[in-house]
């Protein structure tokens, strides 16, 4: 708890020459390379004690305190409503604030310029919403340290349990006198020249332009360890197993809407796994190796490297090889943050240049509910997303085809189909024939980014925000209404194109490389998507499907209330392989 920085360094103002004056041209021109966070005026930090510091002394150790922490989708409500803080934030980045009361103009400023101040960590226990990255800003002394590429300090977050608090740490790192300037490295860990050069753009504006933007497929060596990663092992080859034809099948099942809702007369449940014929688990499967070798008869409700398709990067690595260097017209732009950073610039600053829509939605790879997803413009925002977990980032759709509500007005909306395969060699895929839909409680407009119930679909988790529930029978004509030369039919067949395409280029590789080719697997997944207005080669505007995500073991909470027979109808597809009455469409 000793705040003791004070006895050792002073904050400086710097002056800039005026032209002018006749001052020293190589101080001038050392100035002016100076990256400084926010506009004038520029502050540095120097060590004042009169005795400097060794590095070695371990007491040159010493607390930095947060002026701010919050998560990002709270930062415009803390500013509005969090007395002095707006004040405070102004003051720390140069900006001009008078006012007593907040006002939209310098809230907005002050979201724009926090991505040069802005520091990162993250709870590594917790629920799913506990670990979403937390941001703060360091107090006065903090946030005017400059940036260094030899830097004289290193800093790091520390949580500090008993007080339930975080701190960050400063230390020297080599002996200084007085005078001499405090310094850190903002691009800390990055060794490549232009991956640094990126990650420092937010402070030292540059163009990457010469960066072509092409985003081929990963390499095999990046799949081989992804699955290292996921320490999946891969089956032996097996031959389908051959069962009776009235056999009735042991089904081991920890998914209670499983447990709820099956009762077609061929499946039993049992407790006991070792005698199971079907294991229907909820959490992932890895040793696939075991089971082939011990019970290779013994079907399961998943397939070995089906993260292809769930992770995001993943999913859009694979989706490369249906498209050209954009990748499919059924997938959004997307960009590895971790691995295609300079791509991504380098395709930002040329939009920019050619005054195209900017829009773009950052998502961490495998969390779902839209948790810790942000959209924005801006690009120092994205960079410093990526500082916190893996992202991608993927274009935002500008123009989405949105549906009218009666309540509020033109709305956007997204789609969800159940997709059930039954095997990768022949690929097999059916479609459940109820899909589902999720809409935005607010008139849709590329405004307020911020505002999740304009921008996001995903209501049933969020406290107190309503659920609008449309059924898909009441849905179509409702549609077919709104937009009369857009039959539901020809809607739905481009979707169903679309989903072909996407697990044909899924199963075209051998595992690892693509969804692992074994006959006992069968999987049910949930895609989720939107359309959008595109323009076809001859000139006509069409509704171009854009799949957002691919989710294994979804939630089916609806479909079991509103149509009872679905575990019987997904059972029967998968496990049976009889399909009469069943409710579902084969699509390949």
């Amino acid at each position: 708890q000793v705040f003791d920085a004070g006895d050792y360094f002073g904050i400086m103002q710097v002056e800039e020459v005026d032209e002018e004056e006749e001052g020293d041209e190589e101080m001038e021109e050392e100035l002016k390379k100076k990256p400084n966070p926010g506009n004038e005026p520029c502050f540095k930090v120097i060590v004042t004690n009169e005795n400097g510091l060794q590095a070695s002394n371990p007491s040159s150790i010493f607390l930095i305190d947060h002026a701010w922490t919050y998560r990002v989708e709270h930062a415009r409500q803390q500013l509005l409503h969090v007395p002095g803080l707006l004040h405070r934030m102004t003051n720390l980045m140069g900006i001009d604030f008078h006012g007593e009361i907040p006002d939209e103009g310098s809230i907005e400023q002050v979201l724009q310029e926090m991505w040069k101040y802005n520091q990162t960590y993250q709870l590594s226990q917790g629920t799913a919403e506990e670990k979403v990255p937390v941001w703060y800003i360091m107090d006065e002394f903090g946030s005017r340290i400059q940036h260094s590429d030899q830097p004289s300090f290193a800093t790091a977050p520390l949580f500090y349990m008993p007080q339930q608090i975080a701190y960050t740490v400063l230390w020297p790192l080599r002996d200084l006198e007085t005078g001499d300037e405090v310094t850190r490295d903002y691009a800390y860990g990055e060794t490549d020249r232009l991956i640094r050069k990126c990650v420092l753009l937010p402070w030292v504006p540059t163009e990457v332009l010469d960066v072509n933007c092409f985003t081929p497929e990963p390499s095999d060596e990046h799949y081989q360890a992804i699955l290292a990663e996921n320490k999946e092992k891969l089956p032996i080859a097996i031959n389908p197993a051959v069962y009776d034809k009235d056999k009735v099948f042991k089904v081991f099942t920890d998914i209670q809407q499983v447990l709820n809702n099956l009762t077609h007369p061929r499946f039993v449940f049992t407790d006991n796994e070792g005698e199971a014929d079907i294991l229907y688990n909820f959490s992932h499967f890895k040793d696939y190796r075991k089971l082939s070798e011990e019970r290779p008869e013994v079907m399961l409700n998943q397939f070995p490297c089906e993260n292809l398709l769930t992770v995001k990067d993943c999913l859009a690595s694979i989706s490369r090889r249906a498209g050209g260097p954009d990748g499919p017209k059924w997938l959004p732009r997307t960009f590895n943050l971790q691995t295609e950073l300079p791509q991504f610039i380098s395709y930002f600053q040329q939009r920019d240049r050619r005054g195209e829509d900017n829009h773009w939605i950052c998502k961490p790879w495998n969390l779902a509910r839209s948790l810790d997803t942000h959209i924005t413009n801006s690009l120092n925002n994205i960079i410093r997303h990526r500082e916190s977990s893996p992202k991608v980032v993927c274009k935002y759709i500008e123009n989405p085809v949105l549906f009218h509500r009666e309540d509020v007005g033109m709305v956007k909306f997204d789609i969800r189909y159940v997709v059930l395969l039954r095997s990768i060699k022949p690929l097999k895929l059916y479609i459940y024939d109820v899909f589902w839909l999720r809409f935005s409680n607010r008139a849709f407009s590329l405004d307020d980014l911020d505002d999740y119930e304009k921008h996001f679909t995903v209501m049933n988790y969020a406290p107190g925000v309503t659920l609008k529930q449309v059924h898909c029978e009441e849905f179509i004509p409702q549609f077919e209404k709104q937009y009369p030369e857009y039959p539901w039919t020809t809607v739905q067949a481009n979707i169903f194109k679309a989903f072909a395409e996407l697990f044909q280029v899924a199963s075209a590789k051998p595992a690892p490389l693509g969804i692992c080719d074994y006959p006992s697997s069968r999987a049910i997944y949930a895609v989720d998507l939107m359309l959008k207005w595109d323009t076809s080669r001859d000139g006509k505007r069409i509704m171009q499907p854009q799949i957002l995500e691919v989710n294994f073991n979804p939630d089916c909470d609806r479909a079991c209330k509103y149509h009872p027979t679905f575990f019987n109808d997904v059972f029967s597809t998968l496990f049976l392989d009889e399909t009469d009455g069943c409710h579902v469409t084969c699509i390949v």
